[in-house]
C-alpha cells in the first residue's frame, strides 16, 4: 500500500512535481472543440474507471482525467471514477473486475499488454525523437492489433519522461566503476534487477516515495529520475558536490489507459489513441524544457566509446529479458529498426543476433 507522511516535505514536493507533470498530460487529454454530435444520454454505456493518482482524489491526474471524462461522452462512454492513491490498489481492482479502465504506469501497464509494456525496455529507445516515431506508429488503425491482447486494449499512451541515471559521482557514468555502488530499485522492474547483475550493483528496494529521497542523503551511490525531478526534488542535494547526470536515458517512461475491450464500445479505444497522438509533440516540448532547464554543469555527456559499452549491454539484457518472455520480440524489433534508421552505423544494426 502507498503511504504519505504528511509531515514529509518531500510529499509536497512530489505533489509540485506531479502538478508540473501534468502539463504533459493536461495537453494530450485537454478537450477540443469537436464537429462530432455527443451521443444521447440514453445510447451511451455507463462504466467505471480505477483512476490512480497519488495525490488522490483532488490531484493533478483526477482533475485530467475530468477533462478525459467529457472527451469520452463524444465516442458514447460515460465515466465514473473510483479514485486510488496506489497504482498497486487500483491495478488490483481492475483485475478483480470492480473497474473496466485503469490508466497505470508503462511498468504495470505491462500486464495487460506485452507489446506496450515493452516500451521501457532498457536503452530501447534513445531519445524522444525515436520515441514520436514509435508512438504516432502505435497509434496509427494499422497497429490497433498490437493494443489488443485477449480482454484488454490500450487506449492511451502518454510519454512522461526519460529516466536518466542519476549519480553522486561523475565517474560513474562508466559502467566498469558501478561494481559495488548502491542502486535504488522498485519493484516489477525485472530489466534494472538483470542490469544489476551485470553491472556487480547493490540493489537497494525502494519506492516512488522514498528513492529521490535516499539519493538525496547519499544513501545509495545511483537512482533513476525525470528530469522534471531535479528542481522540484532538489536532487542537486544529491548531485552535489561531485554528482551528476548520466546523459544517456535508462529507458523512457510512459503512462498508459488500459481499457476491458468488451465492455467498451468497438472503435473507443483508436477513437482515444488518435487523439491523444494529436497532442504528442506538445508534450515532448515541455519534457525538452525540463531537461534544458538542468545547469549544464550536472550533465555527463557519454562519449563514443562509453555509450558503445553501454548500448551492448542494455542490448544483451534486452535479448536476454526478450527469450525470457518479458519483452515483446516484435515490439523490440521495431524499436531496433527505428534505432537504425536514425543511425544505420551502429554495429547493432549488423548483428548476427540483432533483435
Amino acid at each position: 500500500m502507498f503511504y504519505i507522511n504528511l509531515n514529509d516535505t518531500g510529499y509536497f514536493r512530489s505533489l509540485a512535481l506531479l502538478s508540473l507533470l501534468a502539463t504533459l498530460l493536461t495537453t494530450a487529454l485537454n478537450v477540443q472543440a469537436s464537429s462530432s454530435i455527443t451521443p444521447s444520454i440514453a445510447t451511451q454505456t455507463k462504466r467505471t474507471m480505477c483512476l490512480y493518482d497519488m495525490i488522490g482524489q483532488n490531484g493533478p491526474m483526477s482533475q485530467i482525467m475530468t477533462d478525459y471524462q467529457t472527451q469520452a461522452l463524444q465516442w458514447g462512454v460515460q465515466l465514473e471514477f473510483k479514485h486510488y492513491a496506489s497504482d498497486r490498489l487500483a491495478l488490483e481492482d481492475f483485475q478483480s473486475g470492480y473497474c473496466d479502465l485503469v490508466n497505470l504506469p508503462g511498468i504495470r501497464a505491462r500486464n495487460f499488454n506485452h507489446f506496450t509494456g515493452s516500451l521501457n525496455a532498457i536503452g530501447a529507445i534513445p531519445d524522444y525523437q525515436h520515441l514520436k516515431l514509435i508512438l504516432d506508429t502505435l497509434s496509427s488503425p494499422k497497429a490497433a492489433k498490437f493494443m489488443q491482447q485477449e480482454d484488454y486494449e490500450i487506449a492511451a499512451i502518454v510519454p512522461t519522461g526519460a529516466l536518466f541515471g542519476f549519480v553522486i559521482d561523475k565517474a560513474f557514468s562508466n559502467p566498469d566503476a558501478l561494481t559495488g555502488k548502491k542502486i535504488t530499485v522498485l519493484d516489477n522492474t525485472p530489466e534494472t534487477n538483470y542490469l544489476i547483475e551485470q553491472t556487480g550493483l547493490i540493489p537497494v528496494p525502494s519506492t516512488l516515495n522514498n528513492a529521490i529521497q535516499k539519493f538525496n542523503n547519499h544513501l545509495v551511490d545511483m537512482t533513476g529520475a525525470p528530469a522534471a525531478a531535479y528542481e522540484l526534488l532538489e536532487m542537486n542535494k544529491g548531485l552535489e558536490p561531485d554528482g551528476g547526470i548520466i546523459n544517456w536515458p535508462l529507458h523512457q517512461s510512459t503512462m498508459q489507459l488500459v481499457i476491458r475491450s468488451s465492455k467498451m464500445p468497438e472503435s473507443f479505444g483508436q477513437h482515444s489513441r488518435s487523439y491523444v497522438q494529436k497532442q504528442l509533440e506538445h508534450s515532448f516540448n515541455v519534457l525538452n524544457v525540463f531537461e534544458q532547464n538542468i545547469p549544464a554543469k550536472y550533465w555527463i555527456q557519454v562519449d563514443a566509446q562509453i555509450k558503445e559499452q553501454w548500448n551492448e549491454k542494455h542490448r544483451l539484457s534486452r535479448i536476454h529479458l526478450r527469450n525470457q518472455g518479458i519483452y515483446n520480440t516484435t515490439a523490440l524489433t521495431l524499436f531496433r529498426k527505428v534505432r537504425c534508421k536514425f543511425n544505420p552505423t551502429m554495429a547493432e544494426c549488423s548483428a548476427d543476433n540483432k533483435e
